[in-house]
């Protein structure tokens, strides 16, 4: 079984998830159910169908999530330290090309939100900053095109 690598928040996150998913989705779907049952015969019956199908879903998503969570591998960023990149580390880097500013953090691919400033540790960007230093070079191929950034801070908070 393959350890899922996350933050202490994304864990926490996924937690929060599956909490919600069973104590507040599960009863909606379940009376969402049986008010359409109660409206006859259940062959022709849309109301019916679409809890079910909402029911499958809600169901499959709480799998998914306890799966991952079976499979997590908890690191505390706050106990990691160090000057090169490695997963957790909040790395700051400016673009060559357009001398734009821009922080990242290394997480897991469960938290990964590139507009949150978090990028997946198997994101083209994340494996080419991983084992760099402060003063580094690196070279990233996007869909967009090759980018060009130097690091200019490593930290981890």
């Amino acid at each position: 079984m393959e350890k899922v690598p996350m933050t202490s928040a994304g864990y926490k996150a996924l937690e929060d998830e599956i909490r919600f998913l069973k104590s507040v989705e599960r009863p909606r779907i379940i009376k969402a159910i049986s008010e359409a049952r109660a409206h006859g015969d259940l062959s022709e019956n849309a109301e019916y169908h679409a809890a079910k199908e909402q029911q499958g879903l809600n169901e499959s998503r709480v799998a998914e999530l306890e799966d991952k969570i079976s499979r997590a591998e908890v690191i505390d960023v706050s106990k990691l330290s160090g000057d090169t990149v490695k997963f957790g580390a909040t790395v700051t880097v400016v673009d060559e090309d357009t001398d734009e500013e821009a922080v990242y953090q290394i997480v897991g691919e469960l938290e990964a939100d590139v507009k949150a400033g978090r990028v997946s540790i198997t994101s083209p960007l994340a494996r080419a900053l991983i084992g760099k230093s402060a003063g580094d070079t690196v070279e990233v191929v996007t869909p967009g095109g090759g980018k060009s950034y130097e690091v200019l801070k490593v930290e981890f908070r």
